[in-house]
């Protein structure tokens, strides 16, 4: 993430926290291969479905979304395995074929 990113993704859960609003972030811990997004990057989730940042897109960040939404039902941090080694059968070249590990954890809930 570079320092504008920075400054967008916590502002918005600066404005979250203000007005009450939960939200959980999502955070790259670790990858293998070739990734979409580096270590550190950060996804900010509203129970809405509102994103701020990303961690790669697609598929693999459509089941980070879902365990962002379960972390800020339940308020148990969950560490999300996404595997794009499989999405290298398909014949889209915009394919990665990596590992990540997120971590997801509550924010003001």
């Amino acid at each position: 993430m570079n320092a504008q990113d920075d400054h967008e993704l916590f502002g918005a859960m600066m404005e979250r926290a203000r007005d009450g609003r939960p939200c959980a972030m999502a955070t790259i811990v670790a990858t293998r291969g070739s990734a979409p997004r580096k270590v550190g990057a950060k996804m900010l989730v509203d129970p809405d479905r509102a994103l701020v940042g990303t961690v790669g897109g697609g598929c693999g960040e459509g089941e980070v979304i879902e365990a962002a939404l379960d972390v800020i039902r339940t308020g148990v941090p969950q560490m999300v395995r996404v595997d794009l080694t499989e999405d290298l059968l398909s014949l889209s070249p915009a394919v990665c074929g990596g590992i990540m590990e997120i971590f997801v954890e509550a924010v003001g809930v």
